[in-house]
């Protein structure tokens, strides 16, 4: 694993010194931590770690209202991002912290493995999102063409696949197994679990997900899973 530096903002005394004692352990170079989100967005503007792991229920600003500070203010240069890591699983809190610039989104019962796996594909450069609140995202996603999602006073657009990657999709069809493993990311899977399911290794799922994301023309997982969803290749 690259080396990773990674914040915490956790007003938790308790869960705060049992993630970092596990992120540590699993070799994540721990830059900070803070108790609260005016604490905690003065953390991220000094230190901008590669991803901050950020509770939404912070006591004086919540860790939506800091993210969208943060990113409000954020340097050019910057690459720091952003996991969301909270109990909250309903759709307005899960919708809103994506819309304030959150990167990745996963629930406190995540155990310490599937943690560190969200902290490397965070910081990848991958969007992941906890397999329990996948099927929010992905509602909103199946939403009619041209339709959007309101979250407070901001909108977000959810665009179709755009004409150029419809033509990308027809002259470089993805293979039975690749469609198999869009599915899988579809449904919320990591390439660990992906790997278990189709007895292959991690490295393997990695290739063929390297290879979707090339024919798809996306960034990342998610990005991936929308343009399979409005394109029909998955339903």
């Amino acid at each position: 694993m690259s080396e990773i530096r990674v914040a915490l903002i956790e007003d938790h005394d308790l869960t705060r010194m049992g993630l970092r004692a596990a992120l540590q352990q699993a070799g994540l170079v721990f830059v900070g931590e803070a108790a609260n989100g005016a604490q905690g967005l003065k953390l991220l503007n000094e230190t901008t770690p590669d991803v901050a792991i950020v509770d939404i229920g912070l006591p004086d600003i919540d860790g939506i209202e800091l993210i969208r500070q943060f990113r409000e203010g954020q340097e050019p240069e910057s690459t720091t991002r952003i996991l969301m890591l909270t109990m909250h699983d309903n759709e307005k809190a899960v919708l809103a912290a994506f819309a304030a610039g959150a990167d990745s989104y996963c629930t406190k019962e995540i155990d310490t493995e599937d943690l560190v796996h969200a902290v490397q594909e965070t910081h990848d450069g991958h969007s992941w999102i906890d397999p329990a609140i996948a099927s929010i995202v992905l509602t909103q996603v199946k939403q009619p063409v041209g339709a959007g999602m309101v979250i407070s006073d901001r909108t977000v657009e959810i665009r179709a696949v755009d004409p150029e990657y419809e033509q990308i999709i027809e002259a470089y069809p993805l293979t039975e197994r690749e469609l198999e493993i869009l599915e899988l990311i579809v449904s919320g899977c990591s390439n660990a679990q992906i790997a278990e399911r189709l007895y292959v290794t991690v490295g393997t799922v990695k290739t063929h997900v390297r290879n979707i994301l090339n024919k798809l023309g996306a960034n990342d997982r998610t990005q991936a899973a929308v343009r399979a969803l409005r394109s029909g290749l998955i339903s």
